[in-house]
């Protein structure tokens, strides 16, 4: 369905945890470093490959594993 949506031109913002839906974004924004009251700063953004290779992401870390 979402594919649908980004072929007819539409942008599609979603908040998402699941590293295999994440894995396939166009562009990542990663909030953190923690949750609660120790998150909710953009820590990093870019495609998935540029958030595997930023040391500040924490995302990153667990990314670089499904990615490999």
């Amino acid at each position: 369905m979402l594919d649908k949506l980004v072929e007819k031109g539409n942008t599609v913002f979603f908040m998402e945890q699941n590293l295999d839906v994440i894995k396939f974004a166009d562009w990542i924004i990663d909030l953190g470093p923690e949750g609660c009251d120790k998150g909710g700063y953009i820590v990093a953004t870019g495609t998935p490959q540029e958030i595997v290779e930023n040391p500040e992401s924490l995302t990153g870390i667990y990314l670089k594993r499904e990615l490999i």
